[in-house]
């Protein structure tokens, strides 16, 4: 028979990555806030390493929390 509840482990991993995504938009909004009006190459490689931090985060927790039961239908249209 399948255990329709997540096992403890799976939500705890969850909020462990939903945590982290938190601290990379985190890391983006600190950035942005610090950003000079004229940005240089090395701030746009910057914003760049920060967003994919936040996306692979993303994709990450939403993997997590489909693991642990929670899978939400597309709100994008993706």
């Amino acid at each position: 028979m399948t255990d329709l509840i997540p096992p403890d482990d799976a939500r705890e991993t969850a909020r462990r990555i939903a945590a982290a995504h938190t601290a990379a938009s985190r890391d983006v909004e600190a950035f942005l806030r610090r950003a000079p009006d004229l940005p240089t190459p090395a701030d746009i490689a910057e914003y760049a390493a920060l967003l994919a931090r936040e996306q692979a985060l993303r994709d990450e927790r939403r993997d997590a929390a489909e693991t642990a039961g929670l899978g939400a239908p597309s709100i994008g249209g993706e």
